[in-house]
């Protein structure tokens, strides 16, 4: 028996997980570290974090099979984040994570200055505080001679790669997200390189997601318990990997993912790009492309709703306290913009608000209007797809909100389509997995592994007369945010 090993970089912990020939999760190592905040709205790690904490769990990770069979290693990670090395590899600084917020005055100076239109034409997106581009113009302002010295830019999975095999590599996914990538071309904008004051030797080799980029160098293989000719595939951005995990992959693949924030994910073979930027329009891991919408705040909004207003952790209780007759009959209804917004708003002024307010308001209403808030956001960015000509019949549905089945079946309706959810959902470190059978041979393509591997275990149907009911409703609640934009900067 043949062991994959497909790797999650997250925000807050490393997840490992070892994958056999056949597509079973045999082992699963989690491993956490650090989150450091030395400024309001700075967000840094160490990478020598990351990496000790694949270190200590890889051989944890094998310990219960025979090493030998390990064959290959694909990794998921988290976007956006800036690791700059210096001539040596040696870190620079520590890495400026994707939820970071210092870059305000630097994405003003790429939206505005240089300008929506060329940014889209260079790279078919516009600047976001999380990107790569604005931590970089950041960087040369306030860091001069850190910046001079950087030699290598990289995005945090592709440290990882880095250190296991000596290559400076990166896929098109991950680039994607960076705004230094022309998405339609799959090349780096020189546009985007003379901006930010930066060469094409400073970046990494370009791959797809499941090419192989090299094997363990030998140190690293005996630190590991494994034999130095496993293979490590260029990965891909998390969301990308995730998607890959869920077979997500071809024309017209779909997946909501509700985690502590929200993304919808939409694949596609050919390359589109939507006018108002409202979504982000990247390289997919299997090769072709896909539009995401990007919330900032999707589960963490019931979280924020339960744990910190009610006080009251049992989640499934408090929901079962909303009668299945007052679905799609709310007069309470919940904006989601705890922390701003991304797609397709993009207002990092927009506040969350409670609408509707009367005296026989209960309790049960405001849940289900947090619930249904999130939903109807959801389908903000499913109306720009729809209005881009993309048919969307079906989708997965994973991350944590999934697991209630209320929320699906709210979102099914709000939606109008069915949403399956698939039987083996270990985000993007499965994906990861996938990827290393691709590039071990396994398998010829994405779409093919994940069409032997990825299996539906339910799914939850919409009923034609609620999702009539829960329309009206989003007709009313997609004039909120508009009425209340203006106000929403006073308020700060």
């Amino acid at each position: 028996m043949n062991y994959y090993i497909g790797i999650d970089l997250g925000t807050s912990a490393v997840k490992l997980l070892l994958v056999d020939e056949a597509g079973k999760v045999v082992g699963e190592v989690t491993k956490e570290y650090p989150l450091s905040f030395p400024h309001p709205g700075w967000s840094e790690q160490e990478p020598a974090d990351w990496w000790n904490a694949v270190l200590a769990g890889v051989p944890e990770l094998v310990s219960g099979v025979d090493a030998r069979n390990v064959r290959a290693i694909g990794l998921g990670g988290q976007m956006h984040g800036l690791v700059a090395l210096d001539g040596q590899d040696n870190v620079l600084r520590p890495a400026i994570l994707w939820n970071d917020g210092r870059t305000a005055r630097e994405v003003d100076y790429l939206n505005e200055t240089v300008g929506r239109e060329k940014l889209s034409a260079y790279t078919a997106n516009i600047a976001f505080a999380g990107f790569t581009a604005p931590k970089l113009l950041w960087m040369r302002e306030n860091e001069p001679d850190k910046f001079a010295k950087i030699a290598k830019i990289m995005l945090p999975k592709d440290y990882l790669v880095y250190k296991m095999t000596g290559v400076h590599a990166t896929d098109y996914s991950d680039a994607s997200g960076m705004l230094l990538l022309d998405v339609q071309h799959k090349c780096w904008s020189g546009e985007m390189m003379d901006i930010c004051g930066v060469t094409g030797s400073q970046l990494p080799t370009l791959h797809e997601s499941w090419e192989c980029v090299g094997t363990l160098k030998r140190e690293v293989a005996a630190a590991f318990g494994l034999s130095d000719s496993v293979k490590v595939c260029a990965g891909a951005g998390d969301n990308a990997a995730a998607a890959v995990g869920t077979g997500t992959v071809g024309v017209g693949g779909c997946n909501i993912s509700l985690g502590t924030s929200g993304t919808v994910f939409i694949s596609s073979d050919k390359f589109g790009v939507d006018p108002h930027n409202a979504l982000h329009s990247f390289a997919h891991a299997d090769g072709g492309y896909h539009l995401m919408g990007c919330m900032l705040s999707a589960a963490s909004c019931n979280k924020w709703w339960m744990d910190e207003v009610s006080g009251d952790t049992d989640y499934s209780a408090e929901q079962a306290k909303i009668a299945p007759e007052k679905l799609g009959r709310n007069h309470v209804y919940f904006l989601p913009y705890l922390m701003g917004e991304r797609s397709p708003i993009n207002d990092v002024n927009a506040r969350g608000t409670f609408t509707g307010l009367t005296m026989d308001t209960t309790h049960a209403d405001m849940t289900q209007a947090v619930l249904e808030g999130v939903a109807f956001a959801i389908r903000d960015s499913f109306e720009v797809a729809k209005a881009l000509g993309v048919s969307i019949p079906r989708s997965n549905v994973c991350g944590g909100g999934a697991k209630s089945p209320l929320w699906r079946t709210i979102l099914a309706n709000v939606l109008g389509i069915p949403l399956d959810m698939v039987a083996t959902e270990q985000g993007p470190g499965y994906g990861g997995a996938v990827l290393a059978m691709v590039a071990d041979g396994r398998y010829p393509t994405v779409q093919a592994a994940c069409d032997a591997l990825v299996t539906v275990a339910g799914t939850t149907e919409p009923d034609p007369a609620l999702t009539a009911l829960y329309d009206q409703r989003y007709q009313q609640f997609k004039n909120i945010y508009p009425a209340m934009k203006a106000l929403f900067p006073k308020l700060l």
